[in-house]
């Protein structure tokens, strides 16, 4: 009896013989439950990323940990990338998002030149060796707040179901092809353009979002000829119909959702000025009893007639954005003259300043958008300043110069207009995707 009643005196509870060893089990289960609860915490301690809810706070936290197995390329890319939340703009109403510095971003470039394929050749500054790389690590800054940097998921869901149209001469295209890049690290779009051969009319389609983007080649904005490619100076004379539409792209934005409007360059080469049909003056022609009327007549008849043409459409609803003149950095020489743009960093805001030429450009065109945004104002039309020149102008070491083709390829000049691919112009995707935020 007394080996069975040994054997089983934990499954029974009888009146003798049992008191002493409860208490001997009680001690032994506090002692347990203490080596246990060390135990515990421990780990916690040791191991925060591990599923375990702590032993003193039933607080979720909401979220699960990632796999360790997860590379940080895939956690950056879902950083950068990932997010699609589209907040609203933080920064535009309550500063001036075009006034500002460049400061150093060690984790740009967001894109290469072996990742894009829109990238044009002579944009395309790595390919031909270029020897520095500091150029495309700078981000603007705002005075008083900051620019969020360029989230691909997020315009792209901004922009679903819409269209963009660039309406301009070959900067209004390398601002295209500068946002094809920085979109593809989401989306690679697929031509869609009425002729594929025609570099100049190109029509880019995101399948995913329904997303059109466009560009028209329109370098003077109005209805222009090249009168004369043997003209003295090798630049051509163009004649340039000041109050005539340039129908290649006014007969085909009328159903576009955005138009980001451009030009600068072109007005800078001989030009003869007609009205009404009928020449009126021109532009350093040295024609015999034609008046030089001077760098920025035409221009502003030519801003004036496109604003025109825009807020004639009978259908178009969408928003006009005037992207403003970005200034070239020919030093040493005119462009036909030798001159080059070797410079490896920004200027600071007290190392320059928009004066001459470039402020006489800039203040011509915001002059007749203000009138057009007037005149659209009364449509319900919304134009848009995407003011660009301050920014422009502190970035010398931003163009290709010499490496826009091989060492052994002569093309006569250095390219100190058009900006390299990844560099400085992929920051007005930034000052895009804030403005386009401001009008949910």
């Amino acid at each position: 009896m007394k080996h069975t009643l040994a054997k089983n005196h934990h499954h029974h509870q009888f009146p003798h013989g049992i008191i002493k060893n409860q208490k001997y089990n009680t001690k032994k289960f506090v002692l347990l439950a203490l080596i246990s609860l060390v135990i515990l915490t421990t780990v916690s301690l040791y191991h925060p990323s591990r599923n375990h809810t702590s032993f003193f706070f039933t607080t979720s936290t909401g979220t699960s940990s990632k796999s360790s197995s997860s590379s940080s390329l895939d956690r950056d890319d879902f950083d950068a990338i990932g997010n699609i939340t589209i907040p609203p703009s933080s920064t535009h109403e309550s500063c001036d998002i075009f006034s500002g510095e460049w400061i150093p971003n060690p984790e740009a470039p967001y894109y290469t030149n072996t990742t894009c394929s829109a990238i044009h050749q002579h944009q395309n500054c790595m390919k031909y060796g270029r020897p520095d790389s500091d150029f495309m690590k700078w981000k603007w800054k705002p005075d008083g707040c900051d620019l969020p940097v360029f989230n691909p998921a997020q315009f792209l869901e901004l922009v679903r179901d819409k269209s963009l149209a660039f309406v301009g001469d070959s900067v209004a295209r390398n601002q295209m092809q500068s946002l094809i890049c920085l979109l593809s690290r989401v989306e690679h779009p697929i031509d869609v353009s009425y002729n594929p051969d025609n570099f100049h009319f190109k029509r880019w389609k995101y399948i995913t979002y329904n997303f059109t983007m466009a560009t028209f080649w329109t370098p003077h904005l109005v209805k222009a000829q090249e009168s004369d490619p043997n003209f003295p100076n090798k630049t051509g004379l163009f004649r340039l119909h000041l109050d005539e539409f340039d129908e290649a792209w006014t007969a085909q934005v009328e159903d576009f959702d955005y138009i980001i409007i451009s030009a600068g360059h072109w007005f800078l080469r001989p030009l003869t000025f007609y009205e009404n049909r009928r020449i009126v003056g021109c532009l350093y022609c040295d024609l015999e009893k034609v008046t030089d009327l001077g760098l920025y007549y035409g221009y502003r008849k030519a801003f004036r007639t496109a604003f025109k043409a825009i807020n004639g459409l009978k259908n178009y609803k969408g928003i006009t954005y005037l992207r403003t003149f970005a200034p070239s950095h020919f030093e040493n020489g005119l462009w036909n003259q030798g001159g080059n743009c070797a410079r490896t960093r920004p200027f600071r805001r007290n190392e320059t300043t928009l004066e001459g030429q470039n402020r006489g450009l800039y203040m011509t065109q915001v002059e007749e958008f203000r009138i057009a945004e007037r005149e659209g104002r009364k449509r319900g039309l919304r134009f848009r300043l995407l003011d660009t020149t301050q920014a422009m102008l502190l970035r010398p070491d931003g163009h290709p110069s010499r490496y826009g083709h091989w060492p052994h390829e002569y093309v006569g000049q250095f390219d100190c207009v058009h900006w390299c691919l990844p560099g400085p112009i992929d920051t007005w995707s930034d000052f895009l995707l804030e403005m386009m935020k401001t009008e949910r």
